[in-house]
């Protein structure tokens, strides 16, 4: 996996490179790396240029710098950084799980041309669920990411609520999730990270509220994806973000938890690609 040296330290991502198609941006959540995005980037490297990044919230290899603010807000402003690493415009950014997109939004980043919000947390909605709120609480703890994380080593143990169990409808495989687990499970640095993460809650939540303040001047094309059967990002909440957006359209998923690219990622590429070429201005 290659990395961009950003100023808050090394961001990993996957690119299928292509300079002259459309690009898009994806990024996911908690202990979950870009290769979420597999199964969607599959169905859409032929029309787009597919970047999948990894944030530094668990799942990533190599530990960001000591002082980088990992906040929600930290967050946003790597990943501007990091399109500005790409040089890329007119990019259409999309994300599962976290708050970052709506950050952005509230940010008016120029590099953005379109959104797609999967199943993410919302400023009523943050820490999400009971897995966040676990998390949340197991970060106040001293040595408290670092139990969570080595039970996790017992697979059965993934599928529970307070794990994966709401997070994906379908099985995902275990070598995927040991692939997410390991960086949190081996180098205490990855934990460091993370827990930096957890314990900004209350200045995240902040910055989550005052992005949402700013939603309705974000005059771009939005689209908001919702798995109905989602507990921990409850639907009515998907429905409400959406309607914060001078230009949203919602799309409701069925046979999916929060983890859409990984229960319906054929339905999911396909609403990508359609509205991108919706959205996209007249050549």
């Amino acid at each position: 996996m290659p990395t961009a040296a950003l100023p808050a330290g090394p961001v990993g991502y996957t690119d299928t490179g292509g300079s002259t198609k459309p690009t898009v941006v994806l990024t996911g959540g908690l202990a979950i790396s870009g290769n979420l995005w597999d199964p969607v980037v599959e169905r859409l490297r032929q029309e787009f240029r597919c970047v999948a990044v990894t944030l530094p919230l668990g799942a990533h290899r190599e530990p960001m710098a000591l002082e980088a603010d990992l906040s929600l807000g930290g967050l946003a402003e790597i990943l501007e950084s990091f399109l500005g690493f790409l040089d890329v415009r007119d990019v259409t950014f999309v994300e599962c799980d976290t708050g970052t997109g709506q950050m952005l939004a509230g940010r008016d980043c120029e590099r953005i041309a379109r959104m797609v919000l999967c199943s993410c947390e919302t400023a009523e909605n943050y820490p999400p669920g009971l897995p966040g709120r676990t998390l949340a609480f197991a970060a106040k703890l001293p040595g408290g990411v670092n139990a969570a994380m080595q039970q996790l080593r017992v697979r059965a143990l993934r599928r529970t609520p307070f794990a994966f169990g709401r997070m994906a409808k379908h099985p995902i495989p275990d070598a995927t999730v040991d692939d997410w687990l390991r960086p949190l499970q081996t180098q205490r640095a990855i934990r460091r990270d993370l827990t930096k993460y957890l314990r900004s809650g209350k200045v995240s939540r902040q910055a989550l509220l005052d992005a949402t303040g700013n939603l309705g001047s974000f005059d771009r094309p939005v689209l908001v994806v919702w798995a109905r059967e989602d507990r921990v990002m409850p639907l009515e909440t998907g429905r409400h973000l959406a309607g914060l957006f001078p230009q949203a359209r919602l799309v409701e998923i069925d046979d999916s938890y929060t983890l859409i690219p990984a229960d319906q990622p054929e339905r999911l590429a396909s609403e990508i690609r359609s509205f991108v070429h919706a959205a996209a201005p007249p050549s």
